[in-house]
């Protein structure tokens, strides 16, 4: 494809919103696209007969039932497009290579002291060029785009950092590159990632909680991802808790290594935290993550809180645990508190979330993070 017939063939909106369906839900037969969409189904048979030619959408074996014709379901073609993810931390970058049903192919990360701009810069040109290479040759015309997930303000981080101030990340590698490159703030594209690639059922209004080296988060509001006009929205991170400092001093891997009094391993390879130790860390986030959630609540009326980070499963389940039972302690006369569940995704949701950016640009409906359309028998949470 070069970019311009992924947008010249993904000009309709109606098309994305097939695909879009099709990605939340799997294979789904024309009968159920047209209900889905209120379509006719002579133009969803065009529409989908269109997305076949185009290589977005594969038939899979027809499915015969005792009452009834027989369905062809269409599903995602894995190859249909390719994304790139370049996911910028404290202390290790990531890179994925996505394919269209939101696998990743081929992975690639570097561990580092800090995240210098060169040596940022070696390692996506480096890996992308390699990545790319590795396609066959009829799939690298459809690479679309690459995104970036990394936190803003880096120079804050330390003088070690100052580099970053004159470093035009996006617009470095975008001059060198065949596609275009999006760019945005790591927490939030880890929301973004749960809203694309997330298999939940999620109401159309919620916040999203990304534990890492320090907090973040993402809100979402009518199913899409609100960024705020300075791109500020849900910086939770800076947010006062009772506890004393910001949610960042509390609820964070930095504040975890403060506790154990060295640095855990960027790649979660070895996560050797003590019982005792992450237990009271967990106690003391939870404390703190249920006091943003319910600040949150009070001016943004949200249903659902969703936590998810860069550690185990069982450390997850933990901080969902400790900051239901902080919510039930806390007064909240006047105010229905959230929900509050697990995210799904993990350590891969911010390097999925910078895929996502040029996916969504391209494939999601409306051009942006958002929540694909939900099937009209299908309940908010």
């Amino acid at each position: 494809m070069p970019n311009d017939r992924v947008g010249t063939a993904m000009a309709g909106r109606n098309e994305r919103v097939i695909l879009s369906l099709i990605r939340r839900h799997g294979p789904m037969p024309r009968a159920a696209l047209a209900h889905a969409t209120g379509l006719s189904p002579q133009a969803i048979t065009n529409l989908s007969r269109k997305l076949i030619a185009n290589g977005f959408l594969e038939a899979e074996e027809v499915v015969r039932g005792k009452v009834g014709q027989p369905s062809t379901p269409l599903a995602l073609a894995p190859d249909g497009a390719w994304f790139l993810g370049l996911k910028l931390g404290r202390r290790l970058a990531e890179l994925a290579l996505v394919d269209f049903t939101g696998q990743v192919k081929l992975h690639r990360q570097e561990i580092y002291p800090y995240p210098l701009p060169d040596r940022v810069l070696a390692f996506a040109r480096h890996g992308i060029a390699t990545f790319v290479a590795n396609l066959p040759r009829a799939s690298r015309d459809r690479v679309a785009g690459l995104g970036i997930a990394t936190p803003f303000r880096l120079w804050d981080w330390g003088d070690e950092m100052a580099g970053w101030i004159d470093c035009d990340l996006r617009a470095e590698l975008e001059a060198e590159l065949p596609f275009p490159v999006f760019l945005e703030n790591d927490a939030t594209t880890a929301c973004g990632a749960e809203l694309v690639f997330g298999h939940r059922s999620l109401p159309s209004d919620f916040l999203h909680i990304y534990i890492a080296h320090f907090p973040g988060g993402g809100l979402v509001l009518d199913g899409k991802l609100r960024f705020g006009p300075r791109r500020n929205a849900a910086a939770l991170g800076s947010i006062l808790v009772p506890d004393g400092g910001q949610l960042l001093h509390s609820a964070s891997l930095a504040s975890l290594e403060k506790r154990l009094g060295r640095p855990l391993q960027p790649d979660d390879s070895a996560w050797d935290v003590p019982e005792t130790v992450e237990r009271e860390w967990a106690e003391q986030a939870g404390r703190a993550l249920a006091f943003v959630s319910l600040a949150a609540v009070s001016i943004v009326d949200l249903p659902l809180v969703v936590i998810d980070g860069a550690v185990p499963p069982a450390t997850r389940a933990r901080l969902v645990a400790t900051t239901r039972e902080a919510l039930a302690g806390m007064p909240r006369e006047g105010i229905d508190p959230p929900h509050v569940i697990e995210g799904s995704l993990g350590r891969n949701a911010r390097v999925l979330g910078a895929a996502a950016l040029p996916l969504s640009h391209f494939f999601q409906p409306d051009g942006d993070l958002r929540s694909s359309p939900a099937l009209a028998t299908e309940g908010q949470m």
